[in-house]
């Protein structure tokens, strides 16, 4: 059985395509990758088609997290039902996700954090438009969500992670 994640930002430049990312790594390095359906998209359509922002691909690229061949593209209703799990980096992203959604799925969306440790926050803040330090702590972040993540999805990589 495959379990099916995706990782929603505004325009699937930074945060999300850098938790796909890190999720992917981290499922392979424990070896349960194969039970992974992993992608990113984003709320707008400005940028559809595009690289990750060339901060994003530099900061995951020196923790070790090749991301420069994500595009993004839009998520779209389907994405809702189709993914197991459909996880927002911060709250405007939940809202917008929830929106798509089939009646029936509007709970189905969650905020990203909520699988990581307990840290006092619920969103991953944009880092674009700002210094790389911005990029660094969201990314800090989003390795604690995916660690989480991958707990939570397969128990018997706890230690592996």
């Amino acid at each position: 059985m495959t379990t099916k994640v995706l990782f929603v930002c505004t325009a699937n430049l930074c945060r999300s395509p850098m938790a796909e990312g890190v999720f992917r790594a981290l499922a392979e390095r424990a070896g349960v990758a194969e039970g992974f359906e992993i992608a990113s998209a984003g709320t707008s359509d400005a940028y559809v088609g595009r690289s990750p922002a060339p901060e994003a691909i530099e900061v995951a690229a020196s923790r070790g997290y090749d991301i420069s061949g994500i595009r993004s593209r839009q998520v779209v209703a389907d994405d809702i039902a189709h993914f197991d799990y459909p996880l927002a980096m911060d709250g405007s992203h939940l809202v917008a996700m929830r929106w798509l959604a089939p009646r029936a799925l509007v709970g189905k969306p969650k905020l990203f954090l909520s699988f990581g440790p307990p840290l006092g926050i619920t969103d991953v803040a944009d880092p674009i438009g700002g210094p790389k330090d911005g990029f660094e702590r969201a990314l800090s972040l989003i390795e604690a969500g995916c660690k989480g993540l991958l707990a939570r999805l397969s128990p018997t990589v706890k230690r592996a992670i």
